[in-house]
């Protein structure tokens, strides 16, 4: 079981270490209080593999010592619960501009603490934390990608292209096009199997409408360009740090050619090596 601690600066980060870390496949657990650690490990190690990947967000929100944390610590070492830090940091400078930027108060700003001071009092009271970590990252020069790449590093087991996964989506324009789309396309352009009784109550997903729409070279020409152009993007998405890629495909009613080249272009994603999932909206519609 990977068991993780996340702590680290206020400011630093660590939302979207644990936002990132969730997306990887961790059980992710914020401002969990350190007396309920041992316990909470022992669910996870009866849990059957359920909880194999977990991180826990103790940070200086549960109090102003870590007495707490480093009693936890010792009980997961005695009950075999192999854990490790990750410690999340930036300069006091970036932290202090962040907080500016997003008018939020500091844990340790109020008593009549400048942002300066509370910003140097946590980075003493987590020296201890910060020493017993396996894993510091600092944040001040990294971008949103870069955080996430340098997540993948260390907790992705090399396998960055799955961090990514890419849904594709068939629908009909005449019911609205899906609103969580990153990528919209318009087949209706492409000849329509609808006006062809033998086909008409049949699908994208059947042979014989496959059949007629991939012997038309506009389809052909077409699924090549788009094959090109996603060859360009997904990398450059994943790069950017996105993890869910949501393409389109539409048609008039979404029964026959958005379904069929949404299998196709899903069938293509696969083959580039990212996790690829393909959902018919509105294939059943009347």
């Amino acid at each position: 079981m990977d068991f993780i601690i996340i702590s680290g600066l206020s400011g630093a980060g660590k939302s979207k270490v644990a936002s990132f870390m969730e997306d990887m496949g961790f059980y992710v657990v914020d401002n969990m209080p350190a007396a309920l650690m041992p316990r909470f490990a022992e669910l996870c190690l009866a849990g059957q593999g359920k909880y194999d990947r977990v991180a826990l967000v103790n940070d200086i929100r549960g109090g102003q010592t870590f007495d707490d944390l480093f009693a936890a610590l010792s009980d997961l070492e005695k009950m075999g619960c192999a854990y490790k830090i990750l410690f999340v940091e930036a300069s006091t400078e970036t932290i202090i501009k962040r907080y500016k930027e997003t008018r939020r108060i500091h844990p340790l700003s109020r008593h009549g603490r400048s942002l300066a001071e509370a910003v140097q009092q946590e980075k003493a009271t987590l020296a201890p934390v910060r020493q017993r970590a396996e894993y510091i990252i600092d944040t001040t020069a990294l971008s949103t990608a870069k955080l996430r790449g340098e997540l993948l590093r260390i907790f992705g087991d090399g396998k960055e292209e799955r961090a990514m996964t890419v849904n594709v989506i068939s629908f009909g324009f005449k019911y609205g096009i899906p609103i969580e789309a990153d990528l919209v396309f318009d087949v209706r352009f492409l000849p329509n199997p609808f006006y062809l009784a033998e086909l008409r109550h049949q699908t994208g997903l059947d042979e014989p409408v496959r059949s007629f729409l991939f012997r038309y070279q506009q389809t052909l020409d077409f699924m090549s360009h788009l094959e090109s152009l996603l060859s360009f993007l997904l990398p450059l998405y994943l790069a950017e740090g996105k993890t869910v890629l949501v393409i389109a495909i539409g048609c008039t009613g979404g029964q026959h050619r958005s379904v069929a080249l949404t299998r196709a272009v899903a069938d293509f994603v696969r083959q580039k090596g990212y996790p690829a999932s393909e959902n018919h909206r509105d294939m059943t519609r009347s």
